[in-house]
């Protein structure tokens, strides 16, 4: 008997060191960025953490294209393992499925939210002579010129271009989409005076407004830290049905039935990374709000979200296939 309990002991010592911990082997994050790009950096930071957190290797791989929906779609297909995580943003599982019927993916069912990362508002401005320093001076502008106003955006479908089509909407406007290649051209053309009023990014934005480029007229989805003075769309009561934007956000996700033993000790490293100090202050630099929130959370805003855009871009009619 004294021989079988040990026999048996021994079995489930071997056993146990059967199961390796993870992460056993690197992990591959995909992103839907081009190299060099805010998106890029941000994944590249937040892979160099999360290694240290998990005392392990996480590679990054930039998959950009096709309104991000590259790398997303590889991330569906990827074993559940824990092994294959993916950056997602706005675009790839709100504003991309709201405006384009041939995303490959269901955006809240094929994915295991980890967590939010950050979210960042996405700014209007205005060069400095512009006739209209604030949103409601925007609107009473539009409302009395005889041409349309006209807004720039970084394309069609982009986060700026839903904003602007969300003024439209609340307001009924007639104001005419402008659409870039990117928001460095943007930038440009602002600068030099051939676009009068734009929706960017608010890292670029703040740069802008701060070195005097530029004046800041509103801020589509919540006060941003990095200009806390410029009222959001929040403040000023934009909204359908009583219902507001949120900030774009990015978030990191796995495949679909990833197992809780993986997505765990995952979504404890991400809160570690996103609170420290190091993090906290690069994202802020870059005009993100840090701020960790767990996946179901997520999932839930996402599909609330998902309702809220669907239904700007069906009264904008903005298709992006």
């Amino acid at each position: 008997m004294r021989k079988s309990a040990v026999a048996l002991a021994l079995v489930g010592v071997h056993g146990a060191h059967a199961q390796p911990v993870y992460p056993a082997k690197p992990i591959r994050l995909l992103v839907n960025a081009a190299p060099g790009s805010g998106g890029d950096s941000l994944a590249r930071l937040l892979a160099e953490k999360l290694a240290r957190e998990l005392n392990g290797t996480v590679v990054v791989e930039n998959k950009p294209g096709a309104g991000g929906t590259i790398a997303m779609d590889m991330l569906t297909r990827a074993a559940p393992d824990g092994y294959t995580l993916g950056l997602g943003s706005h675009s790839t599982h709100i504003l991309g499925p709201a405006s384009s019927r041939h995303v490959p993916y269901d955006p809240v069912k094929d994915f295991t939210p980890i967590g939010k990362v950050g979210s960042a508002a996405t700014l209007l401005i205005a060069v400095k002579d512009y006739p209209a320093d604030n949103l409601d001076e925007v609107v009473a502008l539009s409302k009395r010129s005889k041409e349309p106003l006209q807004y720039a955006s970084w394309g069609n479908g982009s986060s700026g271009h839903f904003c602007g089509e969300l003024l439209n909407y609340r307001f009924k406007l007639g104001m005419a989409h402008i659409p870039y290649k990117s928001v460095a051209q943007i930038q440009t053309d602002l600068i030099g005076g051939h676009v009068k009023l734009a929706f960017v990014d608010m890292g670029t934005g703040t740069a802008m407004v701060k070195g005097g480029k530029a004046k800041a007229v509103a801020s589509c989805g919540d006060r941003s830290p990095s200009l806390p003075e410029v009222a959001s769309y929040s403040d000023l009561d934009v909204d359908v049905a009583g219902k507001r934007p949120t900030p774009p956000r990015w978030t990191l996700y796995a495949p679909a039935r990833t197992p809780a033993a993986v997505s765990a000790p995952l979504a404890k490293a991400l809160r570690a990374t996103v609170e420290s100090p190091e993090v906290k202050a690069w994202m802020l630099n870059q005009g993100i709000v840090p701020g960790f929130i767990e996946g179901e959370k997520v999932r839930e805003m996402n599909r609330e979200d998902l309702i809220f855009w669907t239904g700007v871009a069906k009264a904008a009619n903005i298709v992006t296939d």
